[in-house]
């Protein structure tokens, strides 16, 4: 289904319950959607600081490939891949 069938499925699924069954479903639908919205926005500053110093180190151009940081990691961290 595409994103207007579904809201259209949505929409009639709730059109056809009472307003208790309604009002209940809508509070749990809001709570969904807003512990979505605060997860997306709930990085720490220390989580944010670090993401804004990585974005500024590979604007200048100092870029690693996967396979040279997970053989670092390996070196560094030999216990965190048993």
């Amino acid at each position: 289904m595409n994103a207007a069938e579904l809201k259209l499925d949505l929409f009639r699924r709730l059109d056809s319950l009472d307003s208790k069954k309604l009002e209940h479903l809508y509070t749990k639908i809001i709570g969904l959607i807003n512990a979505e919205v605060a997860s997306n926005e709930a990085l720490s500053p220390e989580i944010k600081k670090a993401l804004d110093a990585a974005i500024e180190t590979s604007e200048k151009g100092n870029v690693h490939t996967h396979e040279s940081v997970m053989q670092k990691t390996r070196e560094l961290y030999p216990n965190l891949f048993r």
